[in-house]
């Protein structure tokens, strides 16, 4: 708790919100995106190659 308290001070400090965490919002909207290419509902085409195979991998394992 005495971390979280820390980073608080210093963002009241500094007037800025350390809490706002831009990358944690940007990937729910890119698994709400991927959910259905996943679940195999919905083409993967149209995702890079990398998320390609990683797509195709996870449902091979299943």
């Amino acid at each position: 708790a005495l971390y979280e308290h820390r980073i608080f001070t210093e963002a009241a400090i500094w007037n800025i919100n350390a809490f706002d965490q831009w990358g944690v919002e940007l990937g729910k909207e890119l698994a709400t995106q991927l959910s259905p290419v996943v679940a195999g509902k919905v083409d993967a085409s149209g995702q890079d190659s990398s998320t390609v195979a990683i797509i195709n991998f996870m449902q091979s394992v299943r």
